[in-house]
């Protein structure tokens, strides 16, 4: 049956038993590959049947769907046109994990992050009025999602409005982690609607069987089921802020979607579709276990076991340590955005859950809760991935830094990730830092400055970001170990002829370059500095080493706007240091599309083997950058 499928169109011309049988020849069919590549499992495989009956109903690349996050849409690309390029999922330029616009027209808004999707379609639908079309536009969103502030924003201006659209939530009662919050309990109290109308279907089809007076005494039920309905089902939210309430409605039955979807096009303005479907299903091992394959690396189909034996890592470390920290001082918490196992929070839960507080997808709450929670005295913990601190900047300027308040900030997946693309490398987050007064911004180079750096952050009473990487930290074992000072860099290796500035997972890197060179051009010593600090920069040690090498290279992991690179320019400026010989080596200012670290790294000139090469000239070269 997949083979037959090209373009939705092939789909609208099944039968329902053949969308059935469609349906399970694509969940093998991602099995396969996500087994393969890696990827996002356990939500893909929870929307099969949804996707199938969007496609059915509507008309793409006319009608507009919007998907939120964007990493359950592998059906969706099989369907429209990218069955055999779903092959290359998230492979160097092969098809990416997530909606892009570029790939396909059905692909009409990039998305990567939560919460955004209501917003994006509220836009398309009042663009479409206001050109006179007549257009679906929707949005598909997951019950997780729905905690993030922008969301719930978009919810309100769509209830308002009474702009035509519809928004399908998706509950599968799971964002990464499970979720919590208010808006959970009100999901779960409408999740109680379905028992409620399967047993009034069942009743109304024994009544209405009664000669004569069956069908009168089934309108004379419903008068009375709609007055006391109130005592069964709670206050409808989302007919209250001003859309039409349908479902909830079984995510994994093609029929009743199918039919929901179309009441919903002949509806008059918003209207929101209740869908419940279980995350993982038809693949056992992912529905025990949906947090662990929500995203996976390659594994064996047969067991779910990870085909790369799991290493020790940042956040695992990060994690180790805080649980240390927090039995020696009372006042430490830890604050997760519903990312408890992907940030190394696990342990710290199991051993101090009233110190533990996971406020759901919402960064912006994540931070500002943070600062309330310092300012009462506590020392708050704040691990969230690079690229979703973007998301909490205000909050980062607003509510910590500017009344400098003791929150510890944890920039995990620093630098960039690989396969999960654009939307997820954390290459920003050094040069969106920096702009903020008041913040310490901290970087180790290995697991044992990592260590010390938290150690440090939690004692020094003031805002700090500690960014780290994704994975694990370099082969190559630096022993040397200062003492940490605030603002002040270690000097990791003396020389004469070169300085090389680092930091973070990239010092590593310049000790190899260090050492390389060194062999290759006898007589030539390098100087190698870990930064540690990226603000306050040791300026002094910086500058000592400059004037006596003159040449000076920069290695880090961000992009090359206001990070290491010029943070060390303005040094050499500052100081008024003359005659220097300058190559900085970073990512430049654009966005890293998805492939492999060591790819990317490659690609964009920050591997250890182009630097070297580069490197062997540059004694003898004019390369003032």
């Amino acid at each position: 049956m997949l083979e037959k499928i090209n373009s939705p169109e092939d789909v609208k011309k099944l039968n329902i038993e053949e969308k059935k049988e469609l349906a399970e020849e694509i969940r093998k069919y991602i099995l396969e590959i996500v087994s393969e590549n890696g990827g996002h499992l356990a939500s893909n495989l929870g929307v099969v049947e949804l996707t199938i009956a969007l496609h059915s109903v509507f008309d793409l690349p006319t009608d507009k769907i919007v998907w939120d996050v964007g990493h359950q849409t592998y059906i969706h690309k099989i369907i429209t046109g990218r069955r055999e390029e779903l092959k290359t999922l998230r492979k160097l330029n092969g098809i990416a994990g997530f909606p892009k616009t570029k790939e396909s027209e059905t692909d009409c808004f990039n998305t990567g992050h939560s919460s955004t999707s209501i917003s994006a379609a509220l836009g398309m639908a009042r663009a479409r009025d206001l050109k006179g079309e007549s257009n679906s536009v929707l949005a598909v969103i997951g019950d997780g999602a729905l905690t993030g502030g922008m969301a719930l924003e978009a919810l309100n201006d769509v209830g308002w409005s009474q702009t035509k659209m519809t928004v399908i939530l998706n509950d599968n009662e799971m964002s990464i982690s499970k979720n919590i919050g208010g808006v959970n309990m009100l999901l779960s109290k409408l999740r109680t609607k379905k028992t409620y109308n399967n047993s009034s279907d069942a009743v109304k089809r024994v009544i209405v069987k009664i000669p004569g007076i069956g069908m009168p005494i089934v309108k004379i039920i419903q008068r009375i089921k709609r007055s006391i309905k109130q005592l069964i089902i709670p206050t409808m939210f989302f007919e209250d802020i001003g859309f039409k309430y349908l479902g909830p409605v079984d995510g994994h039955d093609i029929e009743a979607l199918e039919r929901m979807l179309k009441i919903s096009k002949e509806l008059k303005g918003p209207v929101l579709i209740h869908v419940l479907t279980k995350k993982g299903k038809g693949y056992e091992i992912a529905e025990k276990n949906p947090d662990k394959f929500h995203a996976t690396g390659p594994f064996n189909l047969e067991t779910g076991e990870g085909k790369k034996k799991k290493k020790k890592d940042y956040s695992k470390v990060m994690g180790e340590k805080l649980v240390e920290l927090a039995h020696k001082n009372e006042k430490i918490v830890a604050i997760t955005a519903s990312m408890k196992d992907g940030t190394g929070l696990t342990q710290f839960a199991k051993e101090f859950p009233k110190r533990f507080f996971d406020i759901g997808i919402a960064e912006q709450h994540a931070i500002g809760v943070a600062a309330g929670m310092a300012k009462g005295g506590s020392i708050p913990v704040v691990p969230i991935y690079a690229s979703f601190y973007q998301r909490a900047y205000d909050q980062v300027i607003h509510d910590v830094a500017m009344q400098n308040l003791p929150v510890v900030m944890c920039v995990d997946r620093a630098g960039v990730v690989g396969a999960d693309g654009e939307t997820h490398q954390g290459t920003l987050d050094m040069a969106f830092f920096r702009l903020v007064p008041n913040l310490t911004i901290m970087a180790p180079k290995n697991f044992k400055e990592l260590e010390d750096m938290l150690e440090f952050a939690v004692n020094l009473n003031k805002p700090v970001v500690i960014r780290y990487p994704r994975g694990g930290e370099d082969e190559y074992k630096i022993e040397k170990q200062e003492k940490l000072e605030l603002g002040k860099a270690e000097i990791l290796k003396e020389g004469k002829d070169l300085t090389i500035i680092a930091i973070g997972k990239t010092v590593a890197r310049a000790m190899k370059v260090a050492k390389k060179l060194e062999q290759e051009k006898e007589g030539t010593t390098v100087e190698v500095i870990n930064c540690r600090f990226l603000k306050p920069i040791d300026s002094q040690t910086i500058k000592q080493s400059i004037e006596k090498t003159k040449h000076v290279i920069t290695i880090e992991d961000g992009t090359i706007i206001n990070g290491l690179a010029t943070a060390v320019q303005e040094v050499i400026t500052e100081e008024q240091i003359e005659g220097v010989k300058v190559k900085n080596y970073a990512y430049p200012d654009n966005y890293i599309e998805h492939g492999s670290v060591e790819e990317l790294e490659k690609i964009y000139h920050v591997d250890e083997e182009t630097i070297e090469n580069d490197l062997k000239d540059f004694l003898s070269e004019e390369m003032l950058v």
